[in-house]
């Protein structure tokens, strides 16, 4: 099986350096960008099969972000990362359609498991999603 196509959303550069290549070493095709703006862009020319995709960043925030994936892509899992003590971004993406949350700091196998779980949701059928 090919591997898991996800985009990393984050503004925090080296973190999107670090899940990047550890998610690589473990077989995933994993690409990351920083901004909202940058992710919808990467998702008009690239295909992908889950992003994992940050609730607070300045600009153009998460919860845009996964409104327009979920328009324009509904096939594409997102699984939100959130720092914050609040819960209210979190719901509010929950009801948008993301696959599932978690806290950081991301323990990786935790993300790797629930990525794996996202991708298998229909076969990665998704496949033909993209550009």
């Amino acid at each position: 099986m090919d591997a898991l196509r996800v985009l990393i959303v984050d503004d925090e550069a080296e973190l999107v350096s670090a899940l990047e290549e550890r998610l690589q070493l473990r077989g995933f095709h994993a690409r990351g960008v920083t901004t909202g703006a940058d992710a919808l862009a990467f998702l008009e020319s690239e295909p992908c099969d889950v992003v994992l995709l940050d609730v607070k960043m300045p600009g153009l925030g998460g919860l845009e972000v996964i409104r327009r994936i979920k328009k324009e892509r509904p096939a594409i899992e997102v699984i939100l990362l959130t720092g914050h003590g609040s819960s209210m971004g979190v719901e509010q993406g929950m009801e948008a359609g993301a696959f599932d949350y978690l806290m950081k700091p991301v323990k990786i196998d935790d993300l790797t498991r629930i990525l794996r779980s996202a991708g298998a949701r229909d076969g990665v059928a998704k496949r033909g999603e993209g550009p």
